[in-house]
């Protein structure tokens, strides 16, 4: 394992990210701030509680899940696509370096920045709200597993993009919609009992009721589902990823 090559990927991609500061992290956690205000104030003063929690508190995995899918997307897929469109990917390919090393310090870098913002959105959320977390271990569990796969998901976009527009088209047109329908900002319960069996194909369902039993002991779903049902899309990225190193698709044309 060349460690040193590694640790310069890393090292390049997180250097972006303070270069890039407001819009990296300051702009986020501003804009999950609004929906404390905005959700906090005009819903929860009409919606007490739920599943015995606080709406205001209620809110927050969803939030803290929404950021990390969203921006470990967008930092993983931005991080692999600059090289691809400045042609300095060769040069990475033609390095002793590979192509292990090469997902490490990508996505590890865009996990990284994730798992900063989802504890600096974390920390915001205490200026709104007032919640505890009964699963400290298993919320950290989620917040690495999900900025992981995501950053995954998101080196696997950058790859596919063949210009700037389409960096977009999967966040903005799949990822946000499955987000907001996924619970972030109610349970599944409260549906009809229809739409309940149809939210259960939504994949983030899975994903923000295991957060937010980390945090309040309630979910829509097992627990142990949620669990599963990450790491199946995990392994999925994984593939993906070692599909594309090894067919060489749209790195060596």
């Amino acid at each position: 394992m060349n460690i040193y090559a590694i640790r310069a990927i890393y090292k390049f991609e997180l250097a972006r990210t303070w270069r890039t500061l407001m819009q990296s992290i300051a702009s986020p956690v501003i804009s999950t701030s609004l929906y404390f205000v905005v959700f906090g104030a005009a819903i929860g003063s009409r919606m007490v509680e739920v599943n015995g929690v606080s709406y205001g508190a209620f809110i927050v995995p969803g939030l803290i899940m929404m950021a990390l899918m969203t921006e470990s997307i967008s930092n993983a897929s931005f991080g692999i696509f600059m090289p691809k469109y400045a042609g300095t990917i060769y040069e990475i390919l033609s390095a002793p370096v590979s192509y292990v090393e090469i997902v490490i310090g990508y996505v590890g870098a865009a996990a990284t920045k994730s798992i900063i913002l989802g504890v600096l959105i974390l920390v915001t959320a205490r200026l709104f709200v007032s919640f505890e977390i009964a699963h400290p271990l298993w919320m950290i569990t989620f917040l690495i597993l999900t900025s992981v796969t995501f950053s995954m998901f998101g080196f696997i976009i950058g790859i596919w993009a063949t210009g700037f527009e389409k960096l977009q088209i999967i966040p903005m047109l799949i990822v946000t919609p499955l987000a907001f329908l996924g619970g972030s900002f109610y349970s599944i319960s409260m549906l009809p009992d229809v739409w309940q069996k149809i939210a259960l194909v939504n994949p983030v369902v899975y994903l923000i009721s295991g957060f937010r039993w980390s945090f309040y002991g309630v979910s829509d779903v097992s627990v142990a589902v949620s669990i599963v049902m990450t790491l199946v899309f995990l392994s999925a990225c994984m593939a993906a990823v070692w599909y594309i190193f090894k067919t060489g698709y749209r790195l060596k044309t």
